[in-house]
């Protein structure tokens, strides 16, 4: 079955990515250009809230998942949202097309993320050495539709225009929800299982909490407490309510055995590890977007590329390097460094990334070679192979058993945190004070990857035998 999930997920990135690399483009070129003319800070901003929104969303995905439809039912729901928001993307005009398309989209993703996920993770038992390859190849599907999602979009809204290009992604949804609904009968029933089935005599309460939730937002935005100006504050602040929520619920459930709340209280560093990893590199989206546009050379003998395709250039990386890594894992068994160590390397990695942008700051318009962006580039997905497809598989195999997909969601989490504060950082990028800001997000990060090395043997001892 671990094909059938990575079929569905080449699909679902290649509609994902293909929408956002074209997405920040959409909200700050100008009319005249096919945009909505919205400031490029904000813009930048704006694009990291919906990618933390994406991840945030997880938790009700995860949600229904464990307490009501089960895992399989709700990935499948998620993916019909998901191709709707782009249908609207791709035929409404405006804000309006932009807000509620989104909205679909971000739901839909953060569903279909933790429950696909964690479908993968009942493939394999927790002690079973071959469940970090597993992941590092359901993580190369990813990328496959990480590929060519931006490269066709890309295309497109620069030939056919934004709305074209988001049609596209509509059209590679729909392909991946009709081959799934083919397959989806042929799952293990452990897909189908409710872990922790909600109480009939709830559901009322719970859809009055829905129902009131939705009300308290809807209120705070025509008053004026939650803005476009404020949203990436407000979602950072979610993000990490939520995940304080997360984990208080999971270490005080009566459900929770000793060892598993060990095991949770060892995924607490790990998840704030991963939240700055993403910070840095989830600027792919933004600070790299408009980098490439407007401060990197894109001569490619003679051709001149287009900006979406430089995010292009990490897949084409994982897709060469995930088989490597997964074969390495594999081989090394028991010799392989630890999760905590993974994680570490990550961080370092992604801050040399950072530190590799110095050479070229203070430079004009177009003067960065493509060459040292493609270098650059390679460094972020080494550093993305040793900390995403491991958060993954660390988090299906520290979760307790009736908290199975709500631990997937809570790696969520971390990435919606990062994903929201990437925005929020882009958005002070100046290029007159670019050695600054590349110096400061690389050597920080690099500082708590060495933290991290330092606190492994104390993490790996809560972990209990789980590496």
């Amino acid at each position: 079955m671990l094909a059938h999930l990575f079929s569905l997920e080449v699909w679902e990135r290649f509609s994902f990515y293909g929408m956002q690399a074209i997405l920040a483009f959409y909200m700050y070129f100008e009319v005249t250009d096919g945009g909505l003319g919205i400031e490029q800070g904000l813009a930048l901003t704006l694009v990291g809230a919906y990618g933390g929104s994406v991840y945030l969303s997880t938790i009700l995905g995860a949600w229904l998942a464990d307490r009501v439809v089960g895992s399989e039912k709700a990935l499948f729901y998620s993916a019909v949202l998901i191709m709707l928001g782009h249908i609207s993307l791709a035929l409404l005009p405006g804000g309006v097309g932009l807000t509620i398309g989104l909205a679909l989209v971000g739901i839909g993703s953060g569903g279909l993320k933790a429950n696909a996920t964690s479908l993968v993770g009942t493939l394999y038992r927790k002690e079973d050495q071959r469940r970090d390859a597993g992941f590092s190849i359901f993580y190369m599907g990813i990328n496959i539709g990480a590929l060519f999602g931006p490269l066709l979009t890309g295309w497109l809204r620069d030939t056919a225009g934004f709305h074209i290009g988001f049609g596209a992604a509509a059209v590679g949804m729909a392909i991946g929800l009709v081959q799934y609904s083919i397959v989806r009968k042929n799952f293990s029933p452990d897909a189908h299982v409710v872990e922790n089935p909600l109480p009939r005599s709830q559901y009322l309460r719970w859809i009055a909490i829905a129902v009131a939730a939705v009300a308290v937002l809807t209120v705070a935005f025509l008053i004026g407490w939650i803005s476009t100006d404020n949203l990436a504050q407000v979602m950072a602040w979610a993000a990490i309510l939520a995940a304080a929520g997360y984990f208080a619920v999971i270490l005080t459930s009566s459900k929770v055995s000793a060892s598993e709340r060990k095991q949770t209280m060892a995924f607490i560093p790990l998840f704030i590890a991963g939240a700055a990893f993403w910070a840095l590199y989830q600027q792919l989206f933004t600070l790299i977007i408009v980098y490439s546009e407007e401060r990197l050379d894109r001569n490619f003998f003679g051709l001149e590329i287009l900006p979406e395709w430089i995010v292009s250039f990490v897949p084409v990386y994982v897709i060469v390097l995930a088989g490597v890594f997964a074969a390495m894992w594999t081989k090394l068994g028991d010799r392989q460094p630890s999760s905590p160590l993974k994680f570490a390397f990550g961080l370092i990695g992604i801050g040399l990334a950072y530190l590799m942008f110095l050479p070229f700051a203070g430079g004009g318009a177009n003067t960065t070679p493509l060459i040292a962006m493609a270098l650059i580039l390679l460094v972020f997905t080494v550093a993305e192979l040793l900390i995403s497809p491991i958060g993954l598989s660390v988090a299906t195999k520290l979760a307790p058993e009736v908290f199975r997909t709500q631990m997937v969601a809570l790696n969520f989490l971390s990435i919606s945190l990062g994903t929201t504060v990437s925005g929020i950082l882009a958005s002070r990028y100046d290029p007159s004070t670019e050695g600054t800001y590349f110096s400061v997000l690389g050597i920080s990060v690099i500082v708590l990857g060495g933290l991290l090395v330092i606190g492994t043997p104390a993490i790996k001892k809560l972990m209990m035998g789980v590496r």
